[in-house]
């Protein structure tokens, strides 16, 4: 069961809401629903699963709807229609007073202007929610330290807002929200008030909390360097539609049409793109013992290659084998290509980065072979072309 379903989620602005939602299911665009009936179609039929766990981050441009989306999920602003369930409730369906209490206790969320009180300090801040759920004085302040030191807050416990600098506000509010251990935090162009070096600092503080706190985190953001950052997965909004949901690589390498390619075009795919959207999976293999000399060489005849990766029979890397070793260990009456095999060879496993395999470029001239870390077996072939044209962005004429 995934931690949020989200079902054909809408949210429409305006007096004619029920008019625009029968318009919306005959299937008229934003624009004409707004002509006709004076609303504004803010999310339309938005429907996605979030894993418990996940980093999750929703990205579009100004007015996309994102933002409205994410206070949906909390009913901040009740939907015009679908559901939203966590762990399989229905949170549209609930009364006030348990929906109050699923804000307090299970879904926490940090806003952009911070939103601290500013005649507390940071650790009355931290213990604001804790105070209202009664939690005991005692009790609470202990879980604001805790927490407090967790974002790196230690030392500041007794300072005013006021007092703090806009990074170490947004702490407090990250804090705050933490403090009652929810199991979804919800966070709101979080760090976009943010210096760009602190916004930096930020993210990387917060991928370090992911790691150890392993919460399920809804995102949003109009930066999609910052989505591709942070995020597991990735929602690319527009119009108040979803229109694409991936990975970052699979945002890069697959963009769902031009709007999203033209959010892609300017983004360094070299921290981003892996061996395994590159490699070949089935790439001519010299298997040893198998394919002796004459074997090897029929493959390269018939392919046109003059390198081939050498296997065992269970496909376990040994190697790499070139003509001219191949025909002298022929030449010899050799019976087998041991005596051929590179063993000393770049290696990459599947998750490895375009820019951790830049070094390959400049030490050898030979394909980069793609193993199961686990199991040494191979997976498949990187050609030096296509780490070239991922490195430079451009077409070239070196060869594999």
């Amino acid at each position: 069961m995934p931690k949020l379903k989200i079902e054909n989620l809408t949210l429409i602005f305006g007096r004619e809401q029920h008019e625009a939602l029968q318009l919306l299911e005959q299937g008229k665009s934003k624009a004409e629903i707004l002509d006709r009936t004076g609303s504004t179609v803010a999310v339309k039929n938005a429907s996605f699963d979030i894993e418990a766990g996940e980093f999750f981050v929703i990205m579009g441009l100004s007015g996309s709807g994102k933002s409205s989306l994410l206070r949906c999920l909390n009913r901040l602003i009740e939907p015009s229609a679908g559901n939203v369930l966590l762990n399989g409730v229905d949170i549209t369906a609930l009364p006030d007073a348990d929906l109050q209490d699923v804000r307090r206790k299970e879904i926490s969320m940090v806003f952009q202007k911070f939103g601290l009180l500013p005649h507390r300090t940071v650790l009355e801040n931290v213990a604001f929610g804790l105070e209202l759920q009664g939690i005991p004085t005692a009790e609470r302040l202990e879980k604001a330290r805790n927490v407090t030191s967790l974002v790196g807050l230690k030392g500041y416990e007794n300072m005013l807002p006021s007092e703090l600098s806009g990074g170490m506000q947004q702490r407090v509010g990250l804090a705050r929200a933490l403090a009652n251990d929810p199991e979804v935090l919800l966070m709101d162009e979080a760090f976009s008030a943010l210096d760009p070096l602190i916004r930096t600092q930020m993210q990387d503080e917060l991928l370090d909390l992911q790691e150890k706190m392993h919460k399920t985190i809804v995102f949003i953001t109009h930066d999609l360097d910052e989505a591709i950052r942070l995020g597991d997965r990735i929602a690319i909004m527009k119009d108040g539609e979803v229109i694409q949901i991936g990975t970052p690589e699979e945002i890069l390498t697959a963009p769902a049409n031009d709007y999203v390619s033209s959010f892609v075009e300017k983004v360094d795919r070299k921290a981003i793109i892996t061996a395994s959207s590159l490699m070949d999976t089935k790439p001519t293999m010299a298997v040893f013992r198998k394919d002796g000399p004459e074997g090897s060489l029929r493959k390269m005849r018939a392919t046109g290659l003059d390198i081939l990766p050498a296997v065992t029979i269970d496909k376990h890397f040994l190697g790499f084998v070139y003509l001219r070793e191949v025909l002298e260990v022929k030449k010899r009456g050799d019976k087998t290509i041991e005596a051929a095999i590179h063993r000393d060879v770049p290696v990459a496993n599947p998750d490895m980065t375009v820019e951790q395999m830049l070094p390959f470029i400049a030490e050898t001239d030979k394909p980069v072979a793609v193993v199961n870390p686990d199991n040494n077996k191979l997976l498949g072939l990187i050609s030096q072309t296509s780490l070239i044209i991922e490195t430079t962005g451009s077409q070239t004429n070196t060869q594999a």
